[in-house]
């Protein structure tokens, strides 16, 4: 764990002390599990189960907050048997699918969400025509039901294609009314008017929270910092925690704190129970 700068240090050390009204929020992809080529092998850390509910009672409520389908984060990540965990210890485990559009709680267990927007099935019509064009045919298509992700991991030159397909898939999103969330060699299209800002900014208000931690590791996170940043404004124990990558690094200079990768999330979260069993032992 490496802290930004003194202000970092002690942005922990404030959310420690309100720890029982915090909130941990957690990305999925790149933060509690590592990058893989094939999105559907893309599973949590081995130890982030039971660090998460080893965390859970000295804690407002976990949420894994992802671009992921809700029921696609769950079976990944095993979050159901996660949720029976934590719902048990008297606290609750929040997931918020596609950029929150997508509900899904320990205590209520069912998917809440909207029905696919109307531009999508028109995007998708169009889109081989836009990736032959851009040399980029073979970039995997995954539909997600609410937004489509064209990923380039697999082609010879992942970060070309990806530049190459950014400009024109955001003039086919644009024709049809909807938006895109550029990522790790990945280009969500979605429809606008959601994004994890709005998750943080919900869940401190439904839960009253006085503290918030954000843990992400690409652009598709950048809202949930910004978002966290204002918390901070206002006086909440706010901080933002970049699970950095060789492969992305726009969060690093916004980010209190630094780790490495899902291993280095999972140790931070393991050192802040510990830290705030301290503090709750010292009074």
């Amino acid at each position: 764990m490496q802290f930004s700068s003194l202000e970092g240090e002690h942005r922990y050390s404030d959310l420690v002390r309100v720890a029982d009204r915090t909130v941990v929020g957690l990305d999925f992809d790149g933060t509690l599990s590592p990058i893989v080529d094939d999105p559907a092998r893309a599973h949590i850390h081995p130890d982030a189960a039971e660090v998460l509910v080893q965390l859970a009672p000295h804690v407002a409520a976990i949420a894994v907050i992802t671009g992921r389908p809700a029921r696609q984060a769950l079976d990944l990540g095993g979050l159901e048997e996660v949720g029976d965990a934590i719902q048990a210890a008297g606290r609750e485990l929040y997931l918020f699918g596609q950029y929150g559009n997508e509900r899904w709680t320990s205590r209520h267990r069912r998917i809440i969400g909207p029905r696919p927007p109307r531009g999508l099935a028109t995007f998708e019509r169009d889109l081989p025509r836009t990736l032959r064009l851009a040399d980029a045919s073979d970039a995997y298509v995954e539909d997600k039901g609410l937004a489509v992700a064209v990923h380039t991991r697999r082609l010879p030159d992942p970060q070309g294609a990806f530049e190459r397909l950014l400009p024109p898939l955001r003039a086919l999103a644009g024709r049809h009314g909807m938006v895109i969330e550029p990522g790790r060699n990945v280009i969500e299209v979605r429809s606008p008017g959601a994004h994890k800002g709005m998750v943080v900014e919900r869940l401190v208000a439904e839960l009253d929270a006085r503290g918030f931690l954000f843990a992400g590791d690409d652009l598709g996170d950048l809202e949930a910092f910004e978002a966290v940043a204002d918390l901070a404004k206002q006086g909440l124990a706010a901080l933002r925690v970049c699970s950095a990558s060789q492969e992305q690094s726009a969060l690093l200079p916004l980010a209190d704190v630094v780790v490495k990768g899902p291993a280095g999330v999972v140790g931070l979260l393991r050192q802040l129970r510990l830290d705030i069993m301290q503090s709750a032992a010292q009074g």
